[in-house]
């Protein structure tokens, strides 16, 4: 693999060109992490709207109708629904779980198969979540 870099002082905006043979799964896995950075997400603290880099996001919860971005130690509201946020975040590193949680795989510390048959991810801040039955397919996908 070979990485050029060119730095200008003309450049308004950053350009990332992938040139490839064939796509593989290590080079998907890449495209994901660079498309991490291209995003940010409107959450409210203390009654002010801050842009939250996705890189920095472990997971998204619906709970009560309201959707709660999760950081390594910070809970934040977020208007978005689970169902927009699921369309905006194709084609990275975020991915359904559960009926109410879309996680950041690129934050999995490891995972253990339940006795129930669903799987227990723990985050790398030690967190720990549940995949339900119905999205261990594609979480299982994601891994291999």
């Amino acid at each position: 693999m070979k990485l050029l870099i060119e730095q200008s002082l003309n450049c308004n905006e950053t350009e990332i060109k992938i040139t490839c043979g064939l796509m593989d799964d290590r080079l998907k896995r890449l495209i994901e992490e660079i498309r991490l950075y291209s995003f940010s997400i409107a959450a409210k603290k203390d009654g002010t709207t801050i842009n939250v880099p996705l890189e920095e996001i472990y997971y998204f919860d619906s709970t009560d109708n309201q959707t709660f971005l999760y950081m390594d130690n910070q809970v934040y509201p977020c208007n978005k629904k689970l169902y927009e946020l699921e369309v905006h975040l194709a084609d990275t590193t975020f991915m359904r779980i559960s009926k109410n949680c879309i996680l950041n795989t690129s934050v999995v510390g490891s995972v253990r198969t339940q006795f129930s048959g669903r799987l227990e991810a723990t985050l790398k801040n030690g967190e720990k979540l549940l995949v339900s039955k119905h999205y261990l397919k594609d979480f299982r996908d994601k891994f291999e």
